[in-house]
C-alpha cells in the first residue's frame, strides 16, 4: 500500500516524526511519500491514503507548512470520498488549543466525505518523552484498518 504524509510542522519537530513513521511503514513493506509542503498538485486527491502529522500553532491554527492545503481544501472543497486517512495531531497540553489543528483537519476531511480510518494519536510535547516511538507503535494499532 502507498501511503502520503502530510506534515503540518513550523519548528520541525513534527518532519522528524513523520520521517521514523515513514521508516517503519518502509520497514513493513508500504511505500511512503512525505509531503512536507503539500500541495494538491502534488497530493493525490483520489483513491489515496493519507496519513496527516499536523502540529497546532499559535492559537490552534495550523502550522505553516500545511497551512495553504488546509485552506485550499476549505475553499475549494473537493470530493474527498476515495480518500482514507489517518491523524497524528502533535502539541503541547500547557496550551487550551491541544492538538486543535488535528481536530480541525478531521472535521475537515470528513466533510469532504474522506474516511478515518481509525482514532487519531494525540502526541503531548509537553510530557511525551519518545513521541516518534509513540507514534511508530500507534501504527500498529491501525494495522488491519490498513489493509481493507
Amino acid at each position: 500500500m502507498h501511503f502520503h504524509i502530510l506534515i503540518g510542522t513550523t519548528s520541525g519537530n513534527t518532519e522528524y516524526l513523520a520521517d521514523e513513521v515513514s521508516k517503519a511503514l518502509i520497514e513493513e513493506g508500504h511505500q511512503a511519500t512525505l509531503h512536507d509542503q503539500p500541495s494538491d498538485t502534488e497530493v493525490p486527491m483520489k483513491n489515496a491514503h493519507w496519513l496527516l502529522c499536523i502540529a497546532t500553532h499559535g492559537a490552534g491554527e495550523y502550522a505553516d507548512s500545511i497551512y495553504p492545503f488546509m485552506q485550499s481544501l476549505t475553499d475549494n472543497r473537493p470530493d474527498l470520498s476515495s480518500i482514507h486517512y489517518a491523524l497524528i495531531g502533535i502539541g503541547d497540553s500547557s496550551y487550551d488549543t491541544f492538538c486543535q489543528a488535528a481536530q480541525d483537519a478531521d472535521a475537515l476531511l470528513s466533510g469532504l466525505g474522506a474516511r478515518r480510518i481509525c482514532e487519531s494519536l494525540t502526541i503531548d510535547m509537553f510530557n511525551d518523552l519518545d513521541p516518534e516511538a509513540n507514534a511508530v507503535n500507534w501504527l500498529s494499532t491501525w494495522k488491519s484498518a490498513r489493509s481493507e
